[in-house]
Order: structure tokens, then C-alpha cells, then sequence
């Protein structure tokens, strides 16, 4: 019963020597796998740290250079990926892996991504447009493809909008490039335009004396180039009057919101009408 008890016990103690015995035969070609496989996990691994480190290099020796942030940021993503695609290559190489097929592969590869990811291709490309025209640059307050606000960043493929109101909005690059662009930052003055209505009854040598004087009090209206305040048009119930006068850039808005509220004490105190919509409703009397 001892004897039988022990043959089953036999072809597992065979199999485990047969095993033992290509393990030996071959300890050369798995030591040298094993090798292989961790130096391609360090080469990744030190890749990526050294990719990292160049790009965060580059991004701060372009910052000391008073680069603009966006175009910072987009040359900061753009180096680190290529050096980590680099890398990579480098790891599949000395996994064994004949790079020049591979880089076939990722040629077709790409081919065939690139049909079915035109879109993102031409944000990209669009992109490297806007780094290299620059329309507009980090921090400027700018309307595009139906969207205004100031410019955050240029990313590869997206530029992100802050609008006014604190939000974000990610504006694809090819929109960018393929609409029309107004910067409001890029000039260092801009003209505001005002319509003024008066009544038709008020004296308007006087209203466009007045509204020349307000203009030319506040401090913040540059005197050159000159505001101009004149009769833009004799509308239904009011005679409008155009003023434009220029201030600088950062204080558009307050100028904008002061002036207003100074021409209409200005008129007010004046006794100068604004005309504004009045309907008249006559009720006659039907005697049955």
C-alpha cells in the first residue's frame, strides 16, 4: 500500500526536474530578459523625470526672458511630450524591439489616427499658428469664435478663456484661427462712444458746451487725440449727441461708468430733458 501510495507522486517530481533543468539551460537568456525589462522600466522612469525637468527648465528660462505665459506653456507641453515620445522609443529598444519597425507602425499608426482625428490635428497645427503670430498674449481681454474674455493660457490644442464673470471657457484653436479676432488689450488707448439724448426744445450749443466740459475734467480723458462731441442724429423723440473721448486702456470701464452718471447729474441739475418712451392712452366715454 506504501509503495502504490508514492507513484503518483512520481511524474510531478519528474516535471519539476525537467523544469529545474531548462531553467538551468537558460538562466543566461532569462537573466539577460530580466535586465533588459528593468533598464527599460529606469529609462522610462529617469526619461520621465528628465523630460519633466527640461521642459520645466525651458518653461523658466523663457519666463526670465519675458516670454509671454501662453506662448510659455504651449512650448512647455509640446517639449515634454516629443522628449517623452523620445523616451519611449528608447525603452521599446532596449526591450529588443527593432525601433525601425516601430517607428513604421507609429507612422502608419499616425497616418491612420490623423484621418480620423483631423480635428484635433488642425487645433493643433492652429495652434503653432497662434504661437508663432501671436494675436494675442497671456492676460489680454479678447472676443473670439462668440466668446470674450481674458486669455489664461494656449494649450496644444485648446485656448482657455476666463470670461468676466470668473468662468472658464475652452475655445478649440482651429475656432481661434478660423474666426475673427478682436483684442481689446493689444492698443494702450481706446475711445469710448457715448449717445446722448436730449429734447428737441433744449439749446444744443449749450448741451454740446456741457458735454465737452465733462470730458475735459476728468482726468483720466487724454488730451490728445482730442474728444469729440457733436450731433449725431435727429431721431423720433430726441436729438443724439455723439462723445468720444480717449482714455487709456485700464481705465476704459471706470471712465465709461463715471462719465454716465456725470452727464446725467450734469443734465438733471441743468434742467436739460432726456427724452424717454411715453405712450398716451385716451379713454373716450360710449353712450349707449
Amino acid at each position: 500500500m506504501a509503495a502504490e501510495s508514492e507513484q503518483p507522486s512520481m511524474p510531478i517530481i519528474s516535471e519539476m526536474g525537467q523544469f529545474g533543468g531548462w531553467l538551468t539551460n537558460h538562466s543566461d537568456l532569462i537573466i539577460q530578459y530580466c535586465v533588459n525589462i528593468i533598464a527599460a522600466v529606469l529609462i522610462l522612469f529617469v526619461g520621465y523625470l528628465l523630460s519633466k525637468a527640461i521642459a520645466n527648465g525651458t518653461a523658466k528660462v523663457l519666463h526670465k526672458k519675458n516670454m509671454d505665459k501662453a506662448v510659455v506653456q504651449f512650448i512647455h507641453g509640446l517639449l515634454r511630450y516629443a522628449l517623452f515620445a523620445i523616451v519611449f522609443v528608447a525603452a521599446l529598444s532596449r526591450l529588443g524591439v527593432q525601433t525601425a519597425s516601430v517607428v513604421a507602425v507609429i507612422g502608419a499608426a499616425g497616418l491612420a489616427i490623423g484621418l480620423a482625428l483631423q480635428g484635433s490635428l488642425s487645433n493643433f497645427a492652429a495652434g503653432i499658428l497662434i504661437v508663432i503670430f501671436r494675436p494675442f498674449k497671456s492676460g489680454d481681454y479678447v472676443q473670439v469664435s462668440g466668446v470674450a474674455g481674458s486669455v489664461d493660457s494656449i494649450q496644444i490644442f485648446q485656448t482657455i478663456l476666463t470670461t468676466p464673470d470668473n468662468k472658464m471657457v475652452v475655445v478649440p484653436n482651429s475656432s481661434v484661427i478660423g474666426s475673427p479676432i478682436t483684442n481689446y488689450s493689444r492698443h494702450k488707448t481706446r475711445r469710448i462712444d457715448l449717445v446722448i439724448g436730449v429734447s428737441y426744445s433744449a439749446d444744443l450749443n449749450k448741451v454740446k458746451s456741457l458735454l465737452l466740459a465733462l470730458c475735459e475734467a476728468d482726468s483720466r480723458v487724454l488730451k490728445d487725440p482730442g474728444v469729440v462731441v457733436g450731433v449725431q442724429a435727429l431721431a423720433d423723440s430726441s436729438v443724439n449727441f455723439v462723445v468720444r473721448p480717449w482714455v487709456n486702456t485700464s481705465d476704459y470701464w471706470d471712465v465709461y461708468f463715471d462719465l454716465l452718471q456725470s452727464i446725467k447729474e450734469s443734465l438733471d441739475k441743468e434742467g436739460i430733458d432726456i427724452p424717454f418712451p411715453q405712450m398716451n392712452v385716451h379713454l373716450n366715454k360710449v353712450e349707449s
